[in-house]
C-alpha cells in the first residue's frame, strides 16, 4: 500500500503529519505544495491553544508491503 505522507510545523513548533491512503501516486512537487498550503491557509486543523498546520515541511510517499508469515483458514 502507498501513502502520502505530509508533514506540517504547528503554531508551538511541533511536527504534525497528514497521511492519505487514496492519493494520486503520480503527483509533483509544485501540485503537492500547492495543496498543502492551501491546508496551511484554511486554518481548519487545531487542538487545544495549537494550529497543527501553520508551515508546510515536507512531503513523501510512503510504501508498505505486507509479508505474511500464515493465513489460518476459517473452517
Amino acid at each position: 500500500m502507498k501513502t502520502l505522507n505530509l508533514s506540517s510545523k504547528g503554531s508551538l513548533g511541533k511536527g504534525h503529519s497528514l497521511k492519505l491512503k487514496y492519493a494520486n501516486d503520480q503527483l509533483d512537487e509544485a501540485t503537492v505544495r500547492n495543496a498543502m498550503q492551501k491546508i496551511v491557509d484554511s486554518q481548519l486543523f487545531g487542538k487545544d491553544d495549537e494550529q497543527l498546520y501553520l508551515r508546510v515541511a515536507s512531503a513523501k510517499y510512503v510504501t508498505t508491503t505486507d509479508e505474511p508469515i500464515f493465513s489460518q483458514q476459517q473452517a
